[in-house]
């Protein structure tokens, strides 16, 4: 299947996602704060990057804007999972180059179907 990396700084839903991704046939690196997916992001280039919209050190946004500068990382789906969902918020995430915004409390089976539409283009 696809190579996720999981940016979560909460503990729980860092291991909920990597338990659900892994289900699913995935290969997943999960870390807890956007400074650490950038510089994973380069390192592994991953299939898709999952970003949480508030981390500490750098934000989602700010990681999402950080790898689509990257010309060997910008063509990489990423997809914000947030409890924000004020239309600013996820204004600003499609806006910095998400592909998808999907709201915290989430269903992992919606999460799985939207990872497979982004992975088949």
């Amino acid at each position: 299947m696809a190579s996720i990396l999981v940016a979560e700084d909460e503990r729980d839903i860092r291991e909920l996602l990597t338990f659900t991704l892994t289900f699913a046939g995935h290969t997943v690196v999960a870390v807890s704060n956007g400074a650490e997916a950038v510089e994973t992001a380069q390192k592994q280039a991953p299939d898709v990057i999952i970003l949480d919209g508030r981390m500490p050190k750098m934000t989602g946004y700010e990681a999402c804007k950080a790898i689509k500068a990257m010309d060997s990382l910008k063509h990489i789906p990423i997809i914000f999972l947030s409890a924000k969902g004020q239309d600013e918020e996820i204004k600003e995430g499609i806006a910095v180059g998400a592909a998808a915004y999907i709201l915290k409390p989430f269903s992992p089976q919606d999460l799985i179907e939207r990872i497979s539409k982004l992975l088949q283009g």
